[in-house]
């Protein structure tokens, strides 16, 4: 499996969170995906996904953008579109994602739910304002490895944003796959899909915060290495920490889920690497921890 199909799974999962609530928070809702370079194919799995919820769509107005030069494109979407319904309209635009902003004013997605992919393309100041557009709004990006998107979707009205490195086990070259929105679920739920994809997909992943860079293998339960790390590091920058402080950081800090935390917690209490208060009892969320000056 390659990249480009591990970020086709991790679309398609994050649609199927995505879709349900938007769909429930408003009547009318937007996905918008834009693609540099000529290959459009998660576009396909995208539509895949929302005809699994056409009995859900009746009623409610969902708008399906699709930027990209794609010549095939229409005629590839055109089988899937058919069976879709009436409530559903789609939109292929010839170009590359800098015309997105407009495309997104046009559709009047503004103001209501929108979630935007955006591959291969750089994000600018004006393409992130028009995926922050929404509301709710979630951009997914995927872009090149070596510069931080964080400080920019930050910057555009996301608070939250995870992100990522995919690294082949061929030379392909590697890709940063960032995920931005304001919701803790969504979160959560791209979290989730992140260490749920093929394991055998022939693609590792790498922490942008862990300095040390080292490649984890996608499992249900990934090596806490990097993340004790990380832990130590947040504790040594920022001093004593609770237990719930320090998997909100894991959350929204790290490319782990909250739920590691504990385990990293628990193999860094062993060590001697990290104390706890009090020293005994559940490992809750209102145990204060310190670094006790050692390393992992």
């Amino acid at each position: 499996m390659s990249t480009e199909a591990v970020l086709r799974e991790l679309l398609v999962r994050q649609l199927d969170h995505w879709l349900p609530g938007a769909l429930h928070r408003s009547r009318r809702a937007t996905l918008a995906l834009a693609y540099a370079g000529g290959d459009a194919g998660g576009a396909d799995a995208a539509l895949g996904v929302v005809a699994e919820f056409a009995d859900r769509l009746r009623g409610r107005r969902l708008t399906v953008l699709v930027v990209a030069d794609d010549p095939d494109l229409p005629a590839r979407l055109g089988p899937v579109e058919a069976t879709l319904p009436a409530d559903v309209a789609v939109h292929v635009v010839p170009g590359h994602p800098d015309r997105l902003p407009v495309v997104l004013k046009a559709a009047g997605a503004a103001g209501a739910p929108l979630l935007t992919v955006v591959d291969g393309a750089e994000p600018t100041p004006a393409l992130l304002a028009a995926a922050a557009s929404g509301r709710p709004a979630e951009l997914l990006l995927v872009t090149d490895v070596g510069r931080s998107p964080r400080p920019a979707l930050t910057a555009a009205g996301f608070p939250l944003v995870t992100e990522v490195d995919l690294v082949p086990a061929d030379d392909a070259p590697a890709r940063l796959f960032a995920y931005a929105t304001g919701s803790d679920r969504s979160l959560e739920a791209v979290k989730d899909a992140l260490w749920a994809v093929d394991e055998y997909a022939g693609v590792r992943y790498r922490d942008p915060a862990d300095p040390a860079g080292r490649l984890l293998d996608i499992t249900l339960d990934p090596e806490p290495g990097p993340l004790r790390r990380e832990l130590l590091g947040e504790l040594a920058r920022s001093g004593p920490r609770t237990v719930t402080e320090l998997r909100r950081f894991t959350l929204t800090s790290t490319v782990y889920r909250a739920a590691d935390a504990n385990r990293a917690l628990t193999s860094l209490l062993a060590s001697g690497a990290v104390t706890r208060d009090p020293e005994h009892g559940r490992l809750g969320g209102e145990v204060l921890v310190s670094a006790a000056g050692s390393t992992v």
